[in-house]
């Protein structure tokens, strides 16, 4: 499984990279394009913060936080390495150590982090792929853990 995750973290990171370098090259900055209107819209944002850009300008934190946190999942991912029953746990790692390093190489390289994607139905920040991809691994993480639980239950 190790292999697997590794390709997927490569792939992630490389579609991250693509979609931001695909914004920054089409769409000016500050600039948006509809893609659904009134649902979904592709904005050009640069974010040297967190959320709703929170923290801007701490590069030293995020850079000490992508580094601890990285270390975390990967021993995380060292120790789940021969477990079959902890697949999920370990996809939930493989994407969030994706989104992480994706945003990680952005603000080592420029500063910042490119954002794009934005919920034009509700006030909710716009984010980048890398951010989808820790969101849908702290998901798949807590669904493991609901299933260890339900697990040990059972025993």
């Amino acid at each position: 499984m190790l292999i697997f995750d590794s390709i997927l973290i490569i792939v992630l990171i490389v579609i991250d990279q693509l979609i931001k370098h695909a914004v920054v090259a089409n769409i000016a900055l500050g600039g948006q394009h509809p893609v659904i209107d009134g649902v979904f819209s592709l904005t050009h944002l640069r974010n040297d913060g967190a959320a709703w850009s929170i923290l801007q300008g701490q590069m030293w934190f995020f850079t000490v936080i992508a580094i601890v946190a990285l270390g975390v999942m990967g021993w995380f991912f060292w120790r789940y390495r021969h477990q079959k029953d902890h697949w999920i746990d370990e996809l939930g790692l493989a994407c969030m150590m994706a989104g992480t390093v994706g945003n990680f190489i952005d603000r080592l390289t420029q500063g910042y982090v490119v954002d794009m994607f934005q919920l034009d139905f509700v006030n909710f920040p716009i984010f980048n792929f890398a951010d989808s991809c820790l969101t849908v691994g702290v998901i798949l993480i807590m669904i493991g853990v609901f299933l260890a639980d339900r697990r040990e239950a059972n025993q």
